[in-house]
């Protein structure tokens, strides 16, 4: 009589399992490869939010009202006759940085505020025999003349009561021509006034 052969179906499972662990296992891991080429690039992304928009170039440009100024006389101290004419324009804006690294400029308007006739100091005209000087320093203009051209008003004619003769400084940081405009005529009070925007 033949003997059945008996397969335990456990012991079968046991080797099953033991067969693919083997087989699964990883071994050591090779060198990396080459990289690859680079992708397309992708889509440009939404732009950025504005910034703050920055004060404009002439935003550092001090300048002042037209303004009545008047001349005290100079007496020779020894003949006390009189040697001249001076005058003083407070400007508190005109510090030491201005003086040093700035420039500066004062104008006369020999005309009255709707017709002005305006000129850039200092003046040295020898056709007329008159000049004005300037001299600037923390906090002041200083004017020198040989006349005494003191601020009136006319009182005939069509500019009755209109003043002339009044004064405008202007002071100008630093490098404030070279980041704006370069090319003003500082001289030229018709670019001047173009340039700032100016009211007479």
């Amino acid at each position: 009589m033949r003997k059945k052969s008996f397969i335990n179906p456990y012991s079968v499972a046991i080797a099953l399992t033991i067969l693919l662990y083997a087989c699964s296992k990883e071994g050591d891991q090779g060198p990396a490869g080459p990289a690859g080429p680079a992708g397309p690039a992708g889509a440009a992304g939404a732009a950025g939010a504005a910034g703050t928009k920055g004060d404009p170039g002439t935003a550092n440009v001090i300048y002042s009202a037209w303004l009545d100024v008047k001349y005290d006389t100079i007496q020779d101290p020894i003949t006390h006759d009189t040697a001249g004419f001076r005058a003083l324009i407070p400007a508190p804006r005109l510090t030491n940085s201005i003086l040093t690294t700035g420039s500066m400029k004062t104008y006369i308007n020999w005309g009255t505020p709707d017709n002005p006739v305006v000129e850039v100091l200092p003046i040295n005209d020898p056709f007329y025999a008159i000049y004005i000087n300037t001299t600037y320093y923390t906090g002041n203009i200083f004017l020198l003349t040989n006349e005494e051209w003191s601020t009136f008003t006319a009182t005939a004619g069509p500019n009755a009561g209109k003043k002339f003769q009044q004064y405008r400084y202007i002071l100008i940081p630093g490098g404030t021509t070279a980041r704006t405009n370069n090319t003003i005529n500082w001289n030229n009070y018709a670019e001047v006034k173009a340039y700032l925007g100016l009211k007479d």
